[in-house]
């Protein structure tokens, strides 16, 4: 590349850093009085006391001693002209000498021309000043950002109430100088290059516009290879194409780059700056800036020729530009430190000129107004009556879609006219004596802010709607009537005191501007009607448009959408995965064991670690156990992976993704107590580490992007792998197995667990490509338990106690969310102070808890009111938030309050101290409790560990099974830990986090489980021997028996319960289906319940419970009970010896109905199975190897639900696995690519088998059908038809019983 444009590009560079540093040197002692040596025609004002001009100069007490106008009302103002533009930095202000008439507040508007007033706004809200309390003190005002303006206004809003508006005041500043170019539309300035191409790596572009018009572009150049940057207004927001791209793409053909502004039509100074260097570019537009990287292959801007300022020119076609050039003023305009400007000013011979081009800035004496009131704004102007036609016209922006904007009384009985906004629509209608005469509807969108035309015109029995130039089309089928003008325009609005023939408004009062109002073609004078001349107004601001874009910037928070009418904003959260009120709030929880907390079992969920904070949701599996909550968050390659053929200068590289950024990840690591990631190296003749002292061979990078060459089951900068730290590597001269180089398949297996490593993100293989090597990876999930701040906990015990953390900055949004559990009365759990705001969160008193907050109009108070009481030691939840649109306090699942954010005045919550948890700055009104889990806009506080240096504050608070003991179900315990707490299941038939899932299994002819009672065994380390041994020299003073079971087949056994040879407990099913319970006390006494609600053969799930209190017995089925009975005091309970599920298979004399149900015992599914506090069936399942229960047959482990209404004879196992992220056997890694081949053949082959059987079970099926239905039509045992009645099935079961089942007791 040429080097002269290189050094052109760095000099312009140079040029450019001094001229900024020039600006800001001119604004150094900014702070001369500039009003002090004014005549008094420089000062005007609304109305005077005096009836003329007042001087009201600072500490001036001649004549009446400053200004006061005539009347002291809202609309009254003094303005002073300074001579020319200067720079303001500083106001100040006194009353009126001699008298009780000052100003206690007000606020300051600036204008170039003494027309179209801009309002001085600090924090995107017109300001207000605090004035004077007494006539003679100063009240001095330093600005917070300096304003460029001729003339400034000073407008009184609240004055002394027992006197009048009166003011004396001074500005502060300096000169201003600057170079302006005003462009009309057709002309423009181009800036020519000392040589074809001028190629610059940085960039620096300045310049300050106004303009009326919404289009139009400031600056263009380009380079025939594709590089190109314009600016250009388009519907009065700034767009900036940039490319450094050789494409040939053109700016008619790309989107823009950056997008900046809104409103920038409005006829005010704005300020734009542009900086590149290289890709990177940083665009400001006022004090909004936006960084973007832009597109290209180079970091260099290649333009040729020239830069075009204020259109693009067509080559060859003079006074031919390519797009809307600008039309408006140009200041400062500096390019890389070359000031334009000045240079066509000194007619230099860089710059040419196209058309006119002035140095002065032409201003438009145009006078705006605002329609303030969505009810009581309205502009009476009038017109000539009686006129055969009409004509009126004007402009108006806004962002209300509803809106009246015309209304008029037509004369000689023509009707009313009727203009208006709805729904964004433009509505024209004309209506007499209650009937619609002609309607016109056009354009849409109409409310967005951007100035529309309209015009309506009635001549000779037709009227004409025209909109932005576009003539609507004639309402059809309409009769049109002769019009005639009436003599009152109604703009905006009606009066109260009018009827609806003088002025009708079916809607709400237009809010927003207007501007060039014609009344039958003659232009109103809107001055005069502001100085009380010309017609009439209410609610009105005269000469200025103070329309606001309250989406720029847009604190739609999470990418939510911003929409906005006159008075506030909008957001649409849709697809944010965000909600509330500016899409602060998300949707999902911060962790699995928030998730578990709620009482979820195993699942995918997303999780949004930092809660409102920036970063997104991340899909991860929770897989939650009874002692951990896992976290597991799978990459793109889970597989085994096969290597060959790679080496040091052609290496094998796969990344890794894990579906989220590496922040994310980050995120969830650190919120962790513990993470791995299982590593898996499959090798033959592939070394891994090269131990021991040799180069790796394979390596991975983590989340620095640093190579590590440890491997798993190995700490950080050991090169070992898992066997050469236990010494048990196939060769003990390497410390990985896969060093030895063998040439059999070996592997290297173990867990990565330091989580400033974590995760791997890319694995590197180099040593594959020799005779017969290759090798197998697989990287398993990265999985992390352990919430190190959910359960993160500290109790306050002293009311002088508290813990302080950095400010609290929230400037827009905040939210605040703890635990706490109390029984103090009252307590501060937070505060933060700034100079006037403030922040503070307390229990005020026992079932009250209060959110106050200050951002400088006031403090605001939201107070919950608990029916119950807060101070109950137990853990409440609170959540506190404060947004632009709203601030809310939730307490528990109580209502939410809420209270509307004024959308004027102070809305930045500016604080400045410490940030106090637990107690104040003062000491006072200490909290006493405990605060757990503290997040502040998503953030966690580590509560614990600044606790553990602070006096009066100990980490960690005991008692969760308090609060939440109720999530163990079915007999669970609540077990304390430190960091929350976990369900014990050793007592409940049921197991999970939360003793609520079935534990399930499928038995088959002759299964049988036997449990013997004998001294406890240990199932877990968190049983207790005394709550589960059964003591076997005593008979137990109750039973506590329930289970659930599914079958198809009677009769049947389901359990039996034995006591001695002759004393037992049994339940079966009978042939017809009746359930039967049967106590054998004795040899001669026994006592037998039927229950024949239903046939429970019926392949449906039925549940049974028996209790027995000493001598009393219920029975309950599904739910219902069916019996309640009392024993005589003369039985006697025996000892229990075993119980027993299924088929009983010892010799124990069983009578012969129940001996006829034992045939085959029990076929069909039985779950949930408790006897006191044992659980039979899951000591079988879970703990056969230590518990003494015995197993005889099959018993298949599985859920009963998918047996309901199918074949319990055919049974089908279904297995689940609690990861879905499961491992294949590894041993043989690359077996997988044999089986693969042979898949095809084995599938075809299982199918023909498939279908042979299937055909000889249809056979044998209808075979054994036809066989049934013969031996049905001869049983003497009862059937239950269909179509029954209860009653008429009774009267069958008496007549049945005898030769059913003898001694019963019949329910």
């Amino acid at each position: 590349m040429d080097s002269v444009p290189r050094l052109t590009s760095v000099l312009t560079l140079l040029f450019s850093g001094l001229w900024h540093f020039g600006l800001t040197a001119t604004n150094y002692n900014c702070d001369d009085p500039l009003a002090s040596l004014l005549s008094p025609m420089a000062f005007s004002s609304s109305s005077d006391l005096t009836g003329i001009h007042s001087p009201a100069q600072l500490n001036w007490r001649v004549g009446t001693g400053g200004w006061s106008p005539a009347d002291s009302n809202a609309q009254q103002w003094l303005q002073m002209d300074l001579g020319n533009r200067v720079e303001i930095t500083a106001v100040a202000t006194q009353g009126r000498y001699g008298s009780s008439d000052w100003v206690t507040s007000y606020s300051l508007m600036f204008s170039d021309t003494g027309r179209n007033w801009k309002q001085y706004k600090q924090e995107d809200s017109i300001w207000t000043f605090a004035g004077n309390m007494n006539a003679d003190s100063v009240v001095h005002h330093k600005l917070l950002h300096s304003v460029r303006a001729r003339f400034v206004r000073f407008v009184p809003l609240k004055w002394n109430p027992s006197g009048k508006i009166g003011m004396r005041v001074e500005v502060y500043g300096c000169s201003y100088k600057s170079d302006v170019a005003d462009f009309d539309g057709r002309s423009s300035l181009l800036y020519r290059f000392n040589q074809k191409l001028m190629s610059t790596l940085k960039d620096v572009v300045s310049l300050k516009f106004k303009s009326m018009q919404g289009d139009g572009v400031l600056f263009h150049g380009e380079g025939q290879r594709g590089d190109h940057i314009t600016l250009e207004l388009q519907k009065g927001r700034l767009a900036l194409h940039l490319s450094l791209d050789d494409s040939k793409a053109r700016l008619s053909s790309s989107l823009p780059s950056a997008t900046l502004g809104s409103l920038l039509d409005d006829q005010h100074w704005h300020s734009v700056l542009i900086e590149r260097v290289g890709k990177q570019v940083n665009f400001t537009v006022d004090k909004h800036t936006q960084h973007f990287r832009t597109k290209g292959e180079t970091d260099a801007l290649d333009i040729d020729y020239e830069l075009s300022f204020g259109g693009i020119p067509v080559p060859g076609k003079p006074g031919t530009f390519l797009k809307k050039n600008f039309h408006g003023c140009i200041e400062n305009l500096y390019y890389n430190g070359v000031n334009i400007i000045d240079l066509a000013k000194r007619r230099k011979h860089q710059i040419y000129t196209v058309g006119n081009v002035t140095f002065s800035c032409s201003e438009p004496q145009i006078v705006p107004i605002t329609f303030v009131s969505s009810s009581g704004s309205y502009l009476l102007l009038p017109g000539t009556p009686q006129i055969d036609g009409l004509s009126v016209s004007f402009q108006f922006r806004t962002w209300n879609k509803d809106g009246l904007l015309l209304s008029t009384e037509l004369s000689e009985g023509s009707g009313t006219l009727l203009l208006s906004l709805e729904g964004g629509i433009l509505r024209l209608m004309i209506q007499k004596m209650m009937e619609r005469v002609a309607e016109i509807l056009t354009g849409s969108n109409l409310n967005d802010g951007l100035w529309h035309s309209v015009s309506i015109n009635a001549r000779r029995n037709r009227i004409t709607l025209t909109l932005d130039n576009e003539a609507a089309p004639p309402a059809p089928d309409s009769t049109w009537v002769q019009i005639y003008s009436g003599n009152s325009y109604y703009f905006g609005g009606c009066p109260d005191n009018l009827t609806d023939s003088q002025c009708l408004n079916p809607i709400k009062a237009f809010q927003g501007c207007m501007r060039l109002i014609f009344i039958d073609n003659q232009p109103k004078d809107l001055i005069s009607v502001q100085q009380g001349s010309l017609g009439n107004f209410s609610d009105l601001h005269i000469d200025l448009c103070s329309i606001k874009d309250r989406c720029l910037p847009n604190y739609c928070e999470h990418g939510g959408s911003c929409s906005q009418s006159w008075t506030t904003f909008y957001c649409n959260c849709s697809d944010t995965s965000y909600t509330g009120a500016t899409c602060h709030n998300s949707i999902y929880e911060q962790s699995c064991e928030v998730y578990r907390h709620q009482g979820n079992t195993a699942g995918f969920f997303y999780i949004d670690s930092d809660g409102s904070g920036p970063l997104g949701p991340l899909q991860v599996y929770c897989n939650i156990t009874e002692d951990k909550i896992w976290t597991s968050v799978q990459h793109n390659n889970p597989e085994l992976t096969r290597v060959r053929g790679a080496n040091s200068e052609n290496p094998y590289a796969m990344a890794l993704d894990y579906g989220g950024s590496m922040e994310q990840l980050e995120a969830v690591i650190e919120g962790s107590e513990h993470c791995e990631q299982e590593v898996a190296y499959h090798c033959r003749r592939s070394r891994l580490l090269n131990t021991p002292d040799g180069t790796p061979f394979t390596w991975w990078i983590g989340r620095s992007n640093e190579r590590h060459p440890y491997w798993g089951g190995s700490p950080p900068g050991v090169q070992q792998c898992e066997c050469g730290l236990d010494e048990s590597c196939v060769d003990t001269r390497h410390f990985c197995n896969c060093d030895a180089d063998k040439d059999e398949w070996t592997n290297d297996t173990g867990f990565l667990s330091f989580k400033d490593h974590l995760p791997v993100t890319q694995i590197v293989i180099t040593d594959t490509d020799r005779s017969n090597s290759e090798a197998a990876w697989r990287i398993g999930p990265l999985r992390c338990y352990g919430d190190r701040h959910f359960w993160n906990a500290v109790s306050f015990y002293t009311e002088a106690s508290y813990l302080h953390f950095p400010t609290f900055h929230a400037e827009f949004s905040a939210d605040i969310s703890f635990f706490f559990k109390t029984t103090a009365l009252s307590g501060v759990f937070l505060e933060n102070l700034g100079i006037k705001d403030f922040i503070r969160l307390e229990i005020s008193s026992p079932s009250e808890i209060t959110f106050a907050i200050d951002v400088g109009n006031g403090p605001v108070e939201l107070v919950v009111q608990s029916p119950s009481l807060l101070n109950d030691n137990q853990w409440h939840y609170v959540r506190a938030e404060r947004n632009l649109k709203e601030t809310s306090l939730q307490v528990d699942n109580l209502p939410r309050s809420t209270r509307e954010t004024s959308e004027e005045g102070h809305f930045r919550l500016q604080l400045n101290s410490q940030l106090f948890v637990g107690g104040t700055s003062s000491r006072q009104k200490g909290f006493l409790g405990c605060i757990r889990s503290l997040h502040l806009n998503g953030q966690k506080l580590d509560l614990e560990e600044r606790a553990k240096v602070t006096s009066g504050v100990r980490p960690g608070c005991p008692g969760h099974c308090s609060s939440y003991g109720s999530i163990c179900h079915n007999g669970g315990k609540c077990v304390e830990k430190h960091s929350g707490y976990l369900c014990d299941c050793t007592n409940s038939p049921y197991e999970g986090p939360f003793c609520k899932k079935e534990v399930s299994a499928v038995f088959e002819a002759g299964t049988s489980v036997t449990y013997m009672f004998q001294e406890p065994y240990p199932v877990t380390k968190n049983i207790s021997l005394s709550s589960s041994a059964i003591y076997t020299d005593s008979a137990p003073s109750k039973e506590s028996i329930a289970f659930s079971f599914v079958t198809a087949q009677a009769p049947s056994l389901l359990l039996f319960v034995n006591s001695s040879s002759q004393n037992f407990l049994a339940v079966l099913l009978c042939k017809n289906g009746s359930l039967q319970v049967r106590y054998q006390l004795s040899k001669e006494e026994s006592h037998i319940f039927t229950i024949d609600a239903e046939n429970f053969a019926n392949r449906r799930m039925h549940h049974l419970k028996i209790n027995r209190e000493g001598r009393e017995l219920t029975i309950q089925m599904d739910q219902q009970l069916r019996l309640s009975y009392n024993f005589s005091p003369e039985v006697e309970f025996k000892v229990i010896r075993s119980l027993t599920l299924g088929k009983v298979t010892e010799n124990l004399g069983l009578d012969s109905e129940v001996a006829k149900a034992n045939a085959l015992g029990f076929v069909g599914c039985m779950t949930s199975v408790q006897y006191n506090h044992i659980a039979p069936l899951k000591a079988a399942l879970r703990h056969a190897t230590v518990a003494p229960v015995t197993v005889r047959g099959t018993l298949t482990e599985s859920s009963c639900g998918f047996m309901v209404d199918s074949d319990v004879n055919a049974v089908t196992t279904v297995h689940s696995s609690s990861d879905p992220f499961g491992k294949t056997d590894e041993r043989e890694p690359l077996t997988n690519a044999v089986r693969s081949d042979s898949a095809v053949i084995g599938g075809v082959i299982a199918v023909v088998i498939f279908i042979i059987f299937c055909i000889i079970g249809i056979m044998t099926r209808f075979l054994y059908q036809h066989k049934q239905s013969h031996r049905t039509s001869q049983m003497k045992e009862k059937e239950y038809p269909e179509n029954l009645d209860s009653s008429f099935r009774n009267d069958i079961d008496l007549q049945n019983t005898v030769s059913e089942c003898k001694r019963e007791y019949f329910i």
